[in-house]
């Protein structure tokens, strides 16, 4: 099979950054298809082939009994960080390509009680596991990590995601 490129600057990846990291586009684009997430108050400043920052505040929205980030807003936060890398790349594929979590952990080191940043730097590794699945037609699959830090810089948490990517019949 020959290969097939997989583009960053696709139109549709482009379509989704900009969609993503602008703040009204992004609330509809959330009460679509998040709820949960928009009403959590996500935010994801920036998106790019091999980055994503997402951002979840502090607050009565995403607080526990215990005055710290309740563990599911960090997890939503750390997912989005990795699953909008795949989604970006998903969408500069030339043909569908599906996308499914099929592993998650997590480690807690530090008491969340400020804005949490979660970032994902492996946007490299999820375009070549979207380029094989492509070119394969197997699943592939990739473990992304996110770390949550405090605004001091501290590490927070910590998760790893292991998404599955796999051409679509057609």
């Amino acid at each position: 099979m020959s290969e097939v490129a997989v583009d960053s600057a696709g139109a549709n990846a482009e379509r989704l950054r900009r969609t993503v990291t602008h703040p009204w586009k992004f609330k509809a684009f959330l009460g679509a298809k998040l709820p949960l997430a928009l009403m959590a108050g996500l935010r994801v400043p920036t998106l790019t082939a091999d980055t994503c920052v997402v951002t979840v505040p502090y607050g009565w929205r995403t607080t526990n009994p215990f005055r710290s980030t309740y563990f599911a807003a960090q997890a939503m936060a750390a997912e989005m960080s990795t699953g909008a890398l795949g989604l970006a790349w998903v969408e500069a594929s030339p043909v569908p390509v599906s996308m499914l979590i099929v592993g998650m952990t997590a480690s807690f080191s530090k008491k969340a009680s400020e804005t949490l940043t979660f970032t994902c730097v492996d946007g490299a590794a999820v375009a070549a596991a979207v380029r094989a699945a492509v070119e394969t037609g197997e699943s592939q699959e990739v473990t992304c990590t996110a770390e949550g830090r405090l605004p001091s810089g501290e590490v927070a948490s910590r998760f790893t995601f292991t998404w599955s990517f796999k051409r679509k019949r057609t």
